[in-house]
Order: structure tokens, then C-alpha cells, then sequence
């Protein structure tokens, strides 16, 4: 049993990962840029328009990188194409414009959704979305410092 310890303590180091104080012996956790980078929400309310941005998937290895938005107003109309409307940008400036949009399809005065972007091939070390023209402001920024 303790030849056992020794093996998967040696797995670990390998790795270059560390014993998780919480895990039962033999049970390690492996830290990566794969692992979830978990930002907050934020909220800007401009024009007579409530934008909430959530950021998910965040990572590497995601697939996307995807941010979940909420629009709610009941002063004008929400007719943008949020797919047409937005930028992600990166810490030194480079847009990525969004792979595609899942939610409601523009109109009325409340609609949720979630905007993709195809993952960077590194995490930097901020990361903006710009979303453009919606309540007649020219651009809501919502940032994040990631590193």
C-alpha cells in the first residue's frame, strides 16, 4: 500500500499537477489552461436598454466561448442581429466576430440568448465584448482581465 502512495505521488509530479488537499489518496488533480476561467456578469444600462452579459466556457480546450446575454427594455425595440452587432476582442486588439447566436430572434422588448465565438488559441489577458448600436449607443464594452 505504501509502494501505491509512492507511484501516485510520482504520477502527480509527472504531470505537473498537485495532491488536492479534498481528494481521498490516489486521486489528484491535474491544473491546466483547461480548467475554467469563471467571470462575472456585468450589466450596462444605456439608451433605455438593460444588457447583461454572462461569460461561459472560457477555456483552451472549449469548443466555444460563449456568452450568454439578456436584453430587456420597454422603450424601443430590440431589432438587432447580435450575430451582425458584435465583437470579441482579445488584450491586443484583434476582433473575432461571433460564429453564431441561439436564442431569441430579434424584436419585442425582452430576449435571451447565447453568442458564440470561436475559442483563441491562447487565454489572454483581457478580453472585451463590444456589442453596437442597440438603444442607440454606439458601443456597450464589457471587460474582463482573465490573467
Amino acid at each position: 500500500m505504501r509502494r501505491h502512495k509512492w507511484v501516485v505521488l510520482l504520477v502527480v509530479l509527472a504531470l505537473g499537477g498537485t495532491l488536492s488537499a479534498k481528494a481521498p489518496i490516489g486521486f489528484f488533480v491535474v491544473p491546466s489552461l483547461a480548467s475554467p476561467t469563471t467571470l462575472a456578469p456585468q450589466t450596462r444600462s444605456e439608451g433605455g436598454v438593460q444588457v447583461q452579459v454572462s461569460p461561459k466556457n472560457i477555456t483552451v480546450a472549449a469548443d466555444t466561448w460563449d456568452f450568454e446575454i439578456a436584453l430587456s427594455t420597454h422603450s424601443v425595440p430590440l431589432d438587432q442581429d447580435l450575430a451582425k452587432t458584435t465583437v470579441m476582442v482579445d488584450a491586443q486588439g484583434k476582433q473575432s466576430l461571433p460564429i453564431a447566436w441561439s436564442g431569441d430572434p430579434p424584436g419585442g422588448h425582452h430576449r435571451r440568448g447565447v453568442l458564440r465565438f470561436k475559442p483563441l488559441a491562447e487565454l489572454p489577458s483581457s478580453l472585451e465584448l463590444r456589442i453596437n448600436g442597440i438603444g442607440g449607443v454606439d458601443a456597450r464594452v464589457f471587460h474582463w482581465q482573465l490573467q
